[in-house]
């Protein structure tokens, strides 16, 4: 049978109450009274029930985050970034994968609200807001994570993808491609929406340039791959001198299923350019010209917007003030895949 705060008590010949200070507020307990109850501690084994101490004081030590996709290295930085800053203040990172399914995604910020979780770092499904409304109405601040929710003013940290995507239709429109194609989807997500919107708007400034939309539903290396080899298929004439993917994991894959087919060179008959900036776009055969996002700082900083509205109460239900807005800049990173 596990140890008790009473047994650690007795073992220490002390009282219940000093075991909790000891637990909760060592600096008003005796140094030596201190070492007993730790050596108490020791001998049984016992272990604190974070639970229940949580349930009582109405907030646990943990901070929720969902992201779309956890085999994505993106966002695996964004958490990495996440959980350091967190640490540093003594709290810890419970990691959900949504999958890019609205259910998965209610199921996980269900949990997080039974579990009074100090905050929810999010990265949501679509642009449905209800769910962030939801949480924030319970007490539990949110923070959108590389995404913005228009309408809503919650905490945000985010890259401008409009920007991004501008870029790196921009880059292919200066090495003289002008049959674009941009692979990526659900355009649900904020993000897709965005860099597709950034294309758009390099495209309009350059006269007989033609986009082509290729919507996936999910943004992963199989689903880049099929399109590549669809995209290989093709006769010459009818297929794209450029691809725009909305991820890095989408551009590997194109890469993969090109170079299937063996008839299709990048960045020769066909460049082409991702999106993220993860450690495989360097990697690959052929390098991929990405559109950098800074992953770890995302996270840092989600979780430091997250301290803000608990210290000071923004973005929870009832409080007038602005929610702050944090929104980094992209940077392209040429390698081979565009310009040979």
């Amino acid at each position: 049978m596990a140890a008790s705060v009473k047994d650690v008590a007795a073992a220490a010949s002390v009282s219940v109450g000093t075991v909790s200070n000891v637990l909760n507020r060592p600096e008003k307990v005796a140094p030596e009274t201190v070492a007993r109850v730790q050596a108490a501690i020791a001998q049984l084994g016992f272990v604190r029930n974070d639970a229940a101490r949580q349930l009582r004081a109405g907030r646990s030590r943990s901070i929720g985050l969902v992201v779309l996709d956890t085999a994505n290295p993106f966002f695996a930085e964004v958490a990495r970034g996440a959980e350091e800053r967190a640490d540093a203040e003594g709290m810890s990172i419970l990691l959900g994968n949504s999958d890019q399914v609205s259910a998965r995604e209610s199921a996980y910020l269900d949990l997080f609200r039974e579990q009074r979780v100090n905050g929810v770092l999010l990265t949501p499904v679509d642009l449905d807001a209800a769910p962030v409304q939801r949480l924030v109405a319970a007490g539990i601040p949110v923070v959108l994570v590389d995404s913005e929710l228009p309408g809503e003013d919650v905490p945000s940290v985010a890259v401008d993808d409009v920007e991004g995507g501008h870029l790196a239709v921009a880059h292919l429109l200066s090495l003289g491609r002008r049959r674009i194609a941009f692979v990526g989807g659900p355009l649900s997500i904020r993000q897709v929406a965005d860099r597709l919107e950034g294309a758009r708007r390099a495209l309009a400034e350059v006269p007989g340039a033609t986009l082509e939309v290729i919507e996936l539903d999910a943004l992963t290396v199989l689903r880049g791959r099929e399109a590549g080899e669809a995209i290989g298929r093709r006769e010459a004439s009818d297929r794209p001198d450029a691809v725009f993917c909305a991820n890095d994991l989408l551009a590997v894959g194109v890469l993969q299923g090109t170079a299937i087919l063996g008839d299709v060179r990048v960045p020769d008959d066909v460049a082409l350019i991702g999106y993220d900036d993860i450690d495989f776009a360097q990697a690959t055969v052929v390098p991929l010209t990405s559109v950098r996002q800074p992953a770890r700082e995302i996270g840092a900083t989600a979780v430091e917007l997250l301290f803000e509205a608990l210290a000071g109460g923004a973005g929870l239900a009832g409080d007038a003030r602005p929610a702050r807005h944090v929104r980094f800049r992209p940077e392209l990173v040429v390698r081979a895949s565009t310009v040979g």
